[in-house]
């Protein structure tokens, strides 16, 4: 059975949603922009800067259900302008260690929520131990 859970470090969703979503073997984020974090908005328009300040909650995102980075397998990316993937590109890489990225989709699109360039989504394979064991087994 799936768990639905919302960060206190991040305002409620104004979508019908939660922010982490945790079944028997992933972690599902939603998608996230400098908009949504306390403080993003003093970034807003630098795509190299808002993709460090999502990466950097998405991995704090992440450490609260004890994962990593290093566990992401799927990333979506949402730019408002294609143009920027460069400086996306640049800040992206810095929180994964080549040649060892998750599978990545990048999209342009028109307009992003609180009028960022730059929205993340990521699923993260969970830890073995961190996973639910057989009916039979302990939960964790």
């Amino acid at each position: 059975m799936p768990e639905f859970h919302n960060s206190p470090t991040l305002p409620l969703p104004t979508f019908p949603g939660s922010h982490i979503v945790l079944d028997e073997d992933y972690v599902h984020l939603s998608g996230l922009n400098a908009a949504d974090i306390q403080g993003g908005e003093t970034i807003l328009g630098d795509v190299g800067e808002e993709t460090r300040w999502v990466m950097h909650r998405l991995a704090h995102l992440l450490e609260s259900v004890d994962c990593t980075l290093e566990d992401a397998v799927r990333v979506s990316i949402h730019l408002t302008d294609m143009d920027e993937a460069e400086a996306m590109n640049a800040a992206y890489a810095e929180f994964f260690t080549p040649p060892d990225y998750p599978a990545r989709t990048c999209t342009e699109s028109s307009r992003l929520l609180g009028g960022a360039s730059v929205e993340i989504t990521l699923t993260a394979r969970r830890q073995a131990s961190n996973r639910r064991e057989d009916d039979n087994g302990p939960e964790a």
